[in-house]
C-alpha cells in the first residue's frame, strides 16, 4: 500500500508499511512460544538493555489472543491494539487514532498521550491511557471500560450504548452526545452535555464501584466528579436504508464486435485470472467472469462440488475471498490464513479516514500470504472515494454494490464506475472492478459487465437449483455468447458490444441507443 504525494514521501510511506507488516508478522511467529512459556513479548528493548524505540509503525499489535502479553516502546501510529481478543498490551509511548478500536477483551495501557478514537466501538476488557486522549474517546463503545489519567477532546462517549468511560481531567465541548447505554464519569471540568446525555453528580456507590478500576492505578474519583448518562429521549436507533436493484439489466442489448462469429469448433476462454496489482504470481482463477456471493463457505462446499471462488463472510475456501465488516473484524485472523485474499467491505464499517482504513487493512493482512488479493467495496454513490482509496493504497481492486439506498438501475452505475476507473487508470495498474448485482446473474448479466470493463460480476447463486449443474451450463452459456459474439477471450469485449435498448437505458447508461451508429452528446462516445 502506498500513498500517492511526492516521490520521497511516497517511498517513506511505503517503507513504514512495510515495517508495520513485519512487526506484527514477527510477532505472530514469537506469539505461540511465548504464550506457552507465559513469556512477555519486548520489542524496542535490545538484548544488552540499549533502547530502540519504534517510530511510527500503524494497524500492529492487533488481533492479540487470550493469555498472551507484549510490551512495546514507541511512539506508534494509528490502529494499535485494535481486535484486542484477550491479550495484554503496554505501550511505553504514544500512539495516534484508534488505540484499541474494536477490542473484545484484554487490557491495553498507553504511557502517553494518544489520538483521537481511543476505544472505537470497543466492547469489552480495558484500556488505560496515561496521558490525554483527542477527540471521539469511546465513540460507539458498548461494554468494557476506557480510563484516561488527563484530558478528552470533544465527543467523548458519543453514540455509545454501554461500558464504563472515566476521565480524570477535563472534556471538550459534546461529552455524551448522542449516548444510548453506559456511564462517562469526568472528574475534571466539564461543559453541557451533548444532545441526548444528562449530568448529574456522582453517587457515593458508583464512587466504590469504580474504584475498582481506579485503585490499582493509584486513582480515585471524588464526589464533586460528573457522570453523563443517556437522558432517556430520543434514545431509538435509527434504521439504515436498504440497499436494492429496482432494475437489472434487461434493456440492454448486446451486439457483435467482427463480422464472423467464432466456429463451433473453436475455443474461446472464458476463464479470469485475478491477480494481485503488479504481479504475474498469486491470487485466484475464475472459470467465467463471476464471483459467487454466499454467506458460508462450508454451504458451497456442500452443494458445489467444484471450488469455483466465492465472495463468503464465514467459513472461507481456500480459493475464496474473505467479505470483512463490523461484525467479522476481531475473527477474521482466524480465516484470512486460510482463503485466498480480504474483501474490507466500507459499507458496512463505521466512518474512518484514510490512515485508519490502512491501518485496519494492514492488521488484517498481517495473517495472510503476500500473494494474497486485497479489495475494498463499497456502493456506487461513493464509487469515487472507492477507486481513489484503491489506487492509494496501492490495493488490488475493488468491489462496487450497484444497489443504492431507495433503489437503483444497473445501467446507470456503468458510466460512473467506467469514469472512476479511467480517472484513477485502473487498466494500465492492473487493478480489477467488479459489479455487484441482487440476483443470481444470468449468461448476458456476464457478457454486459464484462463488455462495461468490468472484471468480473458477483451475485449469488440461486437456491433452488443444482449449483454444480448451473455453473457449468452458465459457462456454457457464456461461451456461446462469446463465439457469436466473435471473441475468444473475456479481455476482448468492450462498451461497442452494448446498446441501450430505449431512450430513457440509453440516458442514463451512455451506451448507444440501438439502431444508432454515432452517440448522442450525452454519451460516452465508445
Amino acid at each position: 500500500m502506498k500513498t500517492t504525494c511526492s516521490c520521497h514521501e511516497s517511498s517513506a510511506m511505503r517503507e513504514l508499511t512495510a515495517k508495520s507488516l513485519k512487526l506484527n508478522r514477527d510477532i505472530a511467529r514469537m506469539l505461540p512460544e511465548a504464550m506457552e512459556k507465559d513469556r512477555l513479548i519486548k520489542i524496542g528493548y535490545g538484548a544488552g538493555g540499549d533502547l530502540k524505540p519504534r517510530t511510527g509503525e500503524f494497524g500492529v499489535i492487533t488481533h492479540l489472543p487470550h493469555k498472551s502479553r507484549v510490551l512495546i516502546l514507541g511512539e506508534l501510529g494509528e490502529f494499535v491494539g485494535g481486535m484486542n481478543r484477550g491479550g495484554s498490551l503496554t505501550l511505553e509511548g504514544g500512539c495516534g487514532s484508534m488505540l484499541g478500536a474494536f477490542q473484545h477483551s484484554g487490557r491495553a495501557v498507553v504511557e502517553r498521550d494518544v489520538g483521537d478514537k481511543a476505544g472505537f466501538h470497543m466492547s469489552g476488557g480495558t484500556i488505560t491511557v496515561h496521558g490525554s486522549a483527542g477527540r471521539d474517546a469511546g465513540a460507539g463503545m458498548d461494554g468494557g471500560s476506557l480510563i484516561v489519567r488527563g484530558h478528552v477532546g470533544e465527543n467523548v462517549g458519543a453514540g455509545m450504548t454501554g461500558g464504563t468511560v472515566i476521565v480524570m481531567g477535563s472534556a471538550g465541548i459534546n461529552p455524551g452526545i448522542g449516548i444510548r447505554g453506559g456511564k462517562i464519569v469526568i472528574s475534571g471540568s466539564c461543559p453541557p452535555p451533548g444532545s441526548g446525555a444528562s449530568m448529574r453528580s456522582i453517587t457515593d456507590s458508583e464512587i466504590e464501584e469504580f474504584s475498582i478500576l481506579l485503585e490499582p492505578l493509584g486513582l480515585s474519583v471524588g464526589d464533586d466528579a460528573l457522570v453523563l448518562v443517556s437522558d432517556g429521549e430520543g434514545t431509538q436507533v435509527d434504521s439504515t436504508p436498504l440497499r436494492s436493484i429496482s432494475e437489472g439489466f434487461e434493456n440492454i442489448g448486446i451486439f457483435p464486435s467482427a463480422t464472423d462469429r467464432l466456429p463451433e469448433h473453436a475455443h474461446a476462454d472464458s476463464g479470469v485470472n485475478l491477480l494481485p496489482a503488479g504481479s504475474d504470481e498469486g491470487g485466484i482463477q475464475l472459470s467465467m467472469p463471476w464471483l459467487i456471493e454466499s454467506e458460508d463457505g462450508e454451504v458451497l462446499t456442500d452443494s458445489l462440488g467444484s471450488e469455483h471462488p466465492a465472495m463468503v463472510r464465514a467459513s472461507p475456501r481456500s480459493g475464496d475471498l474473505l467479505l470483512v465488516g463490523m461484525s467479522e473484524l476481531v475473527g477474521a485472523v482466524d480465516e484470512l490464513s486460510k482463503c485466498s485474499g480480504l474483501i474490507l467491505d466500507l459499507a458496512d464499517l463505521p466512518s474512518l479516514n484514510d490512515a485508519e482504513i490502512e491501518g485496519l487493512i494492514v492488521s488484517l493482512t498481517s495473517t495472510m500470504d503476500e500473494s494474497s488479493l486485497v479489495f475494498l467495496r463499497d456502493g456506487v454513490e461513493r464509487v469515487e472515494h472507492l477507486f481513489r482509496l484503491v489506487s492509494e493504497l496501492d490495493l488490488d481492486g475493488a468491489i462496487v454494490d450497484a444497489g443504492t439506498y431507495g433503489g437503483n438501475r444497473a445501467a446507470s452505475a456503468l458510466p460512473r464506475i467506467g469514469l472512476a476507473a479511467r480517472a484513477m487508470d485502473f487498466n494500465a495498474h492492473g487493478r480489477a472492478i467488479a459489479i455487484e448485482i441482487d440476483n443470481s446473474p444470468s449468461s448476458k448479466d456476464l457478457v454486459i459487465a464484462a463488455s462495461a470493463g468490468c472484471s468480473f460480476l458477483v451475485g449469488p447463486i440461486p437456491s433452488d437449483c443444482d449449483a454444480a449443474k448451473h455453473i457449468t451450463d452458465l459457462d456454457s452459456e457464456f461461451r456461446g455468447w462469446m463465439k457469436e459474439i466473435g471473441v475468444s477471450r473475456v479481455s476482448m469485449f468492450s462498451r461497442r458490444n452494448l446498446r441501450a435498448m430505449n431512450m430513457d437505458t440509453a440516458a442514463i447508461s451512455g451506451l448507444r441507443l440501438v439502431g444508432f451508429e454515432r452517440p448522442l452528446p450525452m454519451w460516452l462516445g465508445n
